[in-house]
């Protein structure tokens, strides 16, 4: 089939994306709402003395000024962290926290009043006039000085500044093995603050229906309904009450899977005022406000014996939790904790993962959400303990991964791996990329005054969290309606969705529609986080097409005098076994919404599929990475990245390699040159892109995509997810490859990202 699963069919969107159709928050067009502008400390924690807004509430245009004591007074209520898990996150300290700072800033960038006028300038020069008094309190930013004896507390529940912690697997056995082991390699390493930067920077357009008592939120999110669900919450409303849509939104990376103080402030306003009211934010108020990902401290403890065979794996890791929890604040360090002993047969492991508050914006899933970070920190032991022992790389990696047999496969930590062929993927890998002849490369690079390396990663995650429901329709023309629960922002469901229904219901490609984002129309959904979408999202859709189709054999029983029993689903067509009887399902969608059938056939065609899927499945790849250094300046060009995944059941082969360039763009951007830094004072010193910097064309290399699939039976259709995978593998794989290169000048560590200076700098150490 031209349009069914399995084929590279380009996306439908883009033809409202390329000829400027599409609808983001900053395209709604109304001349009369109003403009929000949010005024936010300047200090990174001071108590407030006072806030002056008598001069900002006189200025031009200017139909509101609102501050922490006004949001008291309404009786708004605080956002919390949706992503604690009872039996997984111990010594919870955390509490909803307001989106108006009243008595206390926490970190540079809280909001701490918010201006409404007739435009953004007119707002901006009014918050100008916004006169806050501070009383300035002693800061810490990182993790060392936020769990230091006698750092001050950022909040008085959490006096040593821990927000939760995490401990899992069994912590006796895995001391006797390290103990008792042959060899222990043990490795330090920070995984860097990262911003998602997408391409849309956040945005929330609210208004508010006096007549209806109903606030309508138009909001760049992944999660639609919990947006819905929090801004109900907050403002004390029914959550019939709220209406969230999401048009296009232009990436999210989990960033944008947050419920953020500015959507709250903006649906206030416009109850308050009864007008529509927006907020946008700009690049550098992105970069200050949005919530980050990462910024991991971890040490780690590998044993072996003396035939190279791990033993166990002791892991202790904390997390930069910022300023107070996020929505998704308990993600990233339960994953990290759960995937610690990645695609390899551990015996013994303990993993301890804690949250931290500091002074600094909070932290949130950012893509991959853990699995990046205990992939790099399981790889890099990896190649430090095949060096330290003087095996070989991949040898080490073989001799330990968990084999087919060995599935499903009980972890030490948690979870048990549906499927798998670690081996196969690696064998793969290696061919593709050429490794036996990487010597003679080396030695042509060397020629030229370069060092050339290469490096290997292996990489697994978990994905498909939690349940899904999905809804098929038929209208009386016989077009189809998906009415979707997760939401797309770039990964193409309007195109995979309309090519399954199409594969399954025989109807055309072009006569199927998918609805989301509008909390009107769908009932409930979860959004699209954790590479849930192909997983939980399409195994709802194969139910409720399944239903679809039950309910079709009922209607042409009817239609053609027959009993359903009989009739057969083929190719589209309802067919009367045994007979040459016969009717299109299109015709028959027509037909069902007729007068002339029996009361308990109903009216029209459709179905509803909810799926919960049974843990989770597991995605897995091998990257192996090329890179050129230049010893002179410390510049690293990246040659090739080889990337061989399994993902299970490939719905369309086209799509799932961007989203695998895409991830795979965003890990070498963590190796080579992102990160977030703020200084001792709490001041974010990477504000622009000229001080943040992210991978250009010219920085990436030809990647050489190719899948190798097991299947699964965890899922209706057998995918294993997909859109996380290549930023897990990628970091991993090319700070193999800088190492490699670096070795024969004696640098063995580096820390992250790689840049030039830094390069050029752990040389000329390594060197002295």
């Amino acid at each position: 089939m031209k349009y069914g699963i399995g084929q590279s069919v380009t996306r439908k969107e883009d033809q409202r994306f390329l000829t400027g159709q599409g609808l983001y928050v900053d395209d709604i067009k109304d001349a009369s709402k109003l403009h929000a502008y949010v005024v936010r400390s300047p200090l990174a924690h001071a108590n407030i003395r006072s806030i002056d807004v008598e001069a900002a509430k006189a200025a031009p245009g200017v139909h509101a000024v609102l501050t922490g004591a006004d949001y008291e007074a309404d009786g708004i209520g605080g956002i919390s962290c949706h992503t604690i898990f009872p039996g997984v996150h111990q010594n919870v300290k955390t509490a909803p926290f307001a989106a108006l700072a009243k008595d206390k800033v926490l970190y540079a960038g809280m909001a701490v009043a918010v201006v409404i006028a007739d435009s953004r300038i007119l707002a901006q020069d009014a918050a100008e006039l916004v006169d806050v008094d501070y009383d300035e309190l002693p800061v810490v930013t990182d993790i060392p000085s936020a769990l230091a004896d006698g750092a001050p507390a950022i909040w008085d529940s959490a006096p040593d500044n821990v927000a939760f912690h995490i401990a899992l697997g069994d912590e006796a056995a895995t001391k006797a093995a390290i103990d008792a082991a042959a060899h222990v390699t043990r490795l330090t390493l920070h995984n860097n603050r990262l911003s998602a930067n997408a391409l849309e920077p956040r945005g929330t357009t609210c208004s508010y229906d006096a007549r209806d008592a109903r606030v309508t939120v138009q909001t760049s999110t992944q999660s639609p309904h919990a947006v819905r669900a929090e801004i109900a919450g907050v403002l004390g409303l029914a959550q019939t009450q709220v209406r969230v849509l999401a048009k296009d939104v232009g990436g999210g990376f989990g960033m944008k899977g947050a419920v953020y103080p500015e959507d709250v402030l903006v649906a206030w306003a416009a109850k308050k005022l009864h007008r529509t009211v927006c907020w946008q934010a700009d690049r550098s108020e992105s970069l200050l406000a949005d919530y980050h990902g990462r910024d991991q401290l971890v040490e780690a403890e590998l044993a072996l014996d003396a035939n190279g065979k791990i033993t166990a794996l002791r892991v202790s890791s904390d997390y930069n939790a910022g300023a107070f929890l996020a929505t998704g604040g308990g993600v990233s360090a339960m994953f990290a904790a759960t995937l610690a002993t990645g695609c390899y047969h551990v015996p013994a492991a303990y993993a301890l993962s804690r949250a931290i508050y500091t002074n600094t914006s909070p932290t949130q899933p950012y893509r991959g959400a853990g699995r990046p970070e205990a992939s790099y920190l399981i790889e890099r032991l990896m190649d430090k303990a095949a060096r330290e022992t003087g095996r070989d790389r991949i040898e080490i990696r073989k001799l330990n991964m968990v084999t087919p047999e060995q599935m499903p496969y009980q972890t030490p930590l948690l979870y048990k791996i549906d499927t798998g062929n670690y081996g196969a993927v690696v064998d793969k890998a290696l061919d593709v990329s050429d490794w036996a002849s990487m010597d003679r490369r080396k030695a042509d690079s060397a020629k030229n005054g370069k060092l050339r390396g290469v490096g290997i990663a292996l990489h697994m995650e978990n994905a498909g969290l939690v349940n899904e429901s999905m809804e098929i329709r038929f209208d009386p023309g016989g077009s189809v309606t998906v009415l979707a629960g997760t939401f797309s922002h770039g990964q193409g469901h309007e195109t995979v969705y309309a090519q399954m229904v199409s594969d399954w219901l025989g109807v055309p490609f072009d006569s199927i529609r998918v609805l989301q984002g509008d909390t009107d129309a769908v009932s409930f959904g979860r959004g699209t986080v954790a590479s849930r979408s192909m997983i939980n999202g399409g195994g709802s859709l194969k139910i409720a097409a399944d239903k679809v189709i039950d309910r079709a054999r009922a209607i042409a029983g009817h239609l053609l005098e027959a009993s359903a029993d009989d009739v057969v689903f083929e190719a589209g067509e309802l067919k009367v076994a045994g007979t040459d009887k016969k009717m299109p399902i299109q015709k028959v969608a027509a037909m069902s919404f007729l007068p002339i059938l029996p009361p308990e056939l109903g009216i029209g065609l459709s179905g509803e599929g909810d799926f919960l899927l049974q843990g989770f499945t597991f995605p897995n790849g091998c990257q192996i990475a090329e890179v050129e250094v230049d010893p002179e300046t410390g510049d690293i060009d990246v040659l090739q990245i080889v990337s061989v995944d399994d993902v299970g059941t490939v719905i369309n082969p086209m799509l799932l390699e961007g989203q695998m360039v895409g991830g795979i763009a965003q890990g070498l951007g963590q190796a080579l040159m992102e990160d977030v830094i703020y200084d001792e004072t709490g001041q974010l010193t990477s504000g622009s892109f000229m001080d943040y910097a992210m991978p250009r064309a010219t920085d990436m290399p030809p990647i050489n995509f190719s899948t190798l699939s097991t299947p699964t039976d965890t899922n209706p259709l057998g995918v294993k997810g997909a859109g996380e995978a290549g930023t897990v593998g990628a970091t991993p794989a090319i700070i193999s490859a800088v190492l490699d290169a670096l070795a024969p000048v004696g640098v063995e560590d580096i820390t992250l990202p790689a840049t030039p200076h830094k390069v050029w700098s752990t040389i000329a150490e390594a060197s002295s």
